[in-house]
């Protein structure tokens, strides 16, 4: 098989699995949505950047001598299904890179990233990619598991707070805006 350092050598309507995307080498950042290349909006902006930077601070903070701990983007998270146990390079087709992820069970981490549904997914919205975050990832978080998911608006100065129910179905848990005290659902004494 060719080396692959451009994307230009894909082809955009084919089916990839992570086997696929491990072997790129381009500069590009992409993520895989049901197999499917997804081009990643260009680098984030300041506003954006400083409210990672923020959350990973506060979060790295309070996870301090725990179990569970944060990681910011880059970072690969691979996803499936909840109800499939692990699967290989070749059954996966679906790697996204959240900007803010915490995980509580080290045995879905390896050298790679993450592999199955992190508990807590923060996404801030950029210009580009917000239909995707809403919708796209919306399902995708909610179907393979993850328990928490948050999206920030920064242009509003507001998140959206999704917490899985007894159905595995996501509910939108409380929406924060302006000076509000963000309070995570799996975590009650973090602000």
């Amino acid at each position: 098989m060719p080396k692959i350092t451009h994307l230009s050598q894909l082809d955009l309507n084919k089916t990839y699995s992570y086997a696929d995307y491990i072997t790129w080498q381009f500069d590009e950042t992409v993520e895989l949505i049901k197999g499917k290349i997804m081009l990643m909006s260009p680098a984030p902006n300041v506003g954006h950047q400083s409210i990672e930077r923020n959350l990973i601070i506060d979060i790295g903070t309070y996870l301090k001598g725990k179990k569970c701990k944060v990681f910011p983007a880059p970072f690969d998270v691979r996803l499936y299904d909840r109800k499939k146990s692990i699967l290989t390079s070749k059954e996966i087709h679906t790697v996204v890179q959240p900007d803010v992820c915490v995980i509580c069970n080290p045995n879905i981490l390896d050298k790679q990233g993450c592999n199955g549904a992190p508990d807590w997914i923060i996404e801030i919205l950029s210009k580009g990619n917000s239909k995707r975050e809403m919708q796209v990832k919306y399902e995708l978080y909610q179907e393979s598991g993850v328990t928490e998911y948050w999206i920030v608006y920064p242009n509003d100065q507001a998140i959206h707070q999704f917490v899985l129910d007894e159905n595995n179905r996501y509910q939108l848990k409380m929406m924060y805006t302006d000076d509000d005290v963000a309070v995570p659902h799996l975590f009650p004494d973090l602000t």
